[in-house]
């Protein structure tokens, strides 16, 4: 059995593709990797042996099988994004005036401050900082 190295990708399904795109580019702040007409790839940097870890949006509607989504029935909690701790509060600040619900917390266990948000199609987006000033909790 190999052992898992890093995170190679994640990828969720949208059937709207434009903006599920326009909001990972413009609000979360990704990298447009490749675009086409069903799928749009984001760079999130260098991650095993040259491999590129990416996000990934997938319009299958065009699939004959396809029976479309179900929003209320995904075992997706949530999708996290780095940030770094001096840009916290400004990140903060940045996806209110977009008029987006921010809510914040801290988990002591790994000393991080998150920032959760929804993107369009609602799914639970978090901005992490690590913060070593934290204290070290167990929850």
């Amino acid at each position: 059995m190999p052992t898992v190295k890093a995170l190679g990708e994640i990828a969720f399904r949208t059937e709207s593709l434009d903006e599920m795109v326009a909001f990972y580019e413009n609000v979360v702040g990704l990298s447009l990797l490749k675009r086409g007409d069903t799928y749009a790839f984001f760079n999130l940097g260098e991650s095993y042996g040259g491999h590129t870890q990416v996000f990934v949006l997938f319009d299958r509607t065009e699939m004959d099988e396809y029976e479309g989504l179900d929003k209320r029935h995904t075992t997706m909690d949530h999708v996290a994004f780095a940030i770094d701790l001096a840009d916290f509060d400004s990140e903060k600040d940045r996806l209110e005036a977009a008029g987006l619900d921010v809510r914040t917390t801290t988990h002591g266990w790994v000393k991080w401050r998150s920032l959760y948000f929804e993107d369009p199609d609602g799914h639970s987006v978090e901005f992490v900082a690590y913060d070593g000033s934290i204290p070290t909790d167990d929850s």
